[in-house]
């Protein structure tokens, strides 16, 4: 979410000097995700101790040889004044080494000080006796009301603490900016969105942006940026005149790919950013940047959220894009977080897109920047092919232009190589958006599952007919076709 800086300079920082990867890092640092897995005993793994007391999850087999050894694990349990917490069973998996009818899974807990016995015993009954880690992910919103929850922010550029924003010795803006600010604090998902009456300082300096930019967008910005901020410009009052409300903006999106804003006081965590994509809803600063620095501004404000993203948003391959991120954002650790965070920052803010045989821009961090947009297509940095494995290690640059920026050959091909690479995030379950109630389906369990195909089978059935009827409909126009050409043909 970076803004800029004067057209003619290619170096100095242009805009935000922390990213959302940075703020990931800074999380995992501090302690973030991951699961605690002390090891003891042969193979026992446990993933909870307390009291003298453990945890742990236990596998093991029962082959046709040992059906009576399920009653003898039974013996062992009460031994060992095991808990039963959870059990299934399913059939074994045969292989070359193994004629398992059953395969046990068991969820217990017992004595610290009997952990190795109770294991060994076990192994003494039953075959291949192994455990597993108890995984723990980080919490994540199942409602779209639960983004009430995702609000941490990140006050280090706030004008109140950061000694170096603009706005730093001006208590009058400061002041101004705190109460916007807390028209975001207070509102509630489902509210109606808050609006505010800008002063003509702050239009004044949104028209200085506004113009400057809106002057070298036909050169430089994609298809889809031009063509959504057209549309705000006939719908939603886009202009030098007016600083656009959030309440037109979000009504606009929805009818448009179904995202809508929300109000946000400031720069949000990564995983809470992230989360807020999932459910196509985007986050978006109201207050404006310091008057003295109209081109640059340390934060992201209303002039790099509406003028960066939003026009983006209107399009349904950018927002599907946005929202597969934040669907793979759900229940992440901090180190995943942290890539996608990059993806992000090399895709939505500074990302480029090849259309008609030419470089354009389609990120927020670009189009909201003079400078680094000018610079960006320019013969200056380098290119790469968007590839996400390569893209989510990529180091950035906040202190000055990015030295790299990543081309992708459209949206759709964006997408597609993204959900290929969501699939390499180590997480026990696949989520799944369902936009009647604007939730995640957890699809953990087998039921789950069913229930997940039996939609996909009925919307497939529904496409099969659609094809059907456009079929039959095209063999009967094309039977009257034939019929008129013999018939005039006589």
């Amino acid at each position: 979410m970076k803004t800029d800086s004067s057209a003619g300079q290619a170096t100095p920082f242009s805009g935000r000097r922390q990213s959302l990867i940075e703020d990931a890092r800074r999380e995992r640092s501090i302690g973030g995700g991951g699961s605690a897995e002390p090891s003891r005993g042969v193979d026992a793994r446990v993933f909870e101790e307390k009291e003298g007391r453990v945890t742990l999850n236990v596998l093991f087999n029962l082959s046709n040889e040992k059906n009576a050894g399920f009653f003898k694990t039974g013996k062992i349990f009460e031994t060992f004044d095991a808990k039963l917490l959870h059990v299934e069973s399913r059939p074994g998996r045969r292989s070359k080494n193994s004629t398992s009818d059953l395969e046990f899974f068991v969820k217990c807990e017992v004595n610290s000080s009997d952990l190795d016995v109770f294991v060994n015993s076990l192994k003494r009954v039953v075959d291949n006796v192994r455990s597993i880690p108890e995984e723990k992910v980080p919490w994540f919103p199942r409602q779209i009301k639960e983004l009430d929850r995702c609000n941490l922010l990140i006050t280090k550029f706030d004008p109140d603490i950061d000694e170096d924003h603009p706005g730093y010795t001006d208590a009058e803006y400061r002041k101004r900016r705190s109460f916007i600010s807390e028209l975001s604090y207070r509102y509630k998902q489902g509210e109606p969105l808050p609006e505010v009456e800008y002063t003509a300082e702050e239009t004044a300096t949104w028209r200085e942006v506004y113009k400057k930019l809106r002057n070298i967008y036909p050169n430089l910005a994609c298809r889809q940026f031009l063509d959504g901020l057209q549309q705000l410009e006939r719908e939603c009052g886009y202009s030098e005149e007016r600083i656009p409300q959030l309440r037109d903006i979000s009504a606009f999106l929805k009818e448009k790919t179904g995202f809508q804003l929300r109000p946000v006081a400031g720069l949000l965590s990564a995983r809470d950013f992230l989360a807020s994509l999932a459910f196509r809803v985007f986050q978006c600063t109201q207050y404006i940047r310091h008057v003295s620095a109209p081109m640059h501004s340390p934060e992201p404000d209303c002039c790099h959220e509406l003028l960066g993203h939003i026009p983006m948003l209107a399009d349904k391959e950018f927002a599907q894009f946005s929202q597969e991120i934040g669907l793979a954002s759900l229940g992440a650790s901090q180190e995943d977080i942290e890539k996608l965070s990059t993806l992000y920052w090399f895709t939505v803010e500074f990302g480029l897109c090849k259309q008609n045989g030419a470089v354009k821009a389609y990120g927020a961090g670009l189009l909201s920047s003079y400078g680094e947009l000018v610079y960006a297509l320019s013969n200056e940095p380098e290119y790469k092919p968007f590839n996400p494995e390569e893209t989510a290690v990529q180091p950035y640059q906040d202190q000055s232009y990015q030295p790299v920026y990543f081309v992708s050959e459209s949206f759709e091909d964006a997408k597609i190589k993204l959900r290929k690479y969501s699939t390499t995030i180590k997480r026990p379950f696949v989520v799944r958006y369902e936009p009647i109630t604007c939730s995640v389906d957890v699809l953990d369990q087998p039921n789950k599952i069913q229930i997940a195909l039996c939609k996909t089978r009925e919307d497939l059935k529904m496409l099969q007919g659609a094809l059907e009827k456009l079929s039959s409909s095209w063999e009967h126009d094309q039977t009257k076709r034939l019929e008129s050409n013999y018939i005039h043909s006589k």
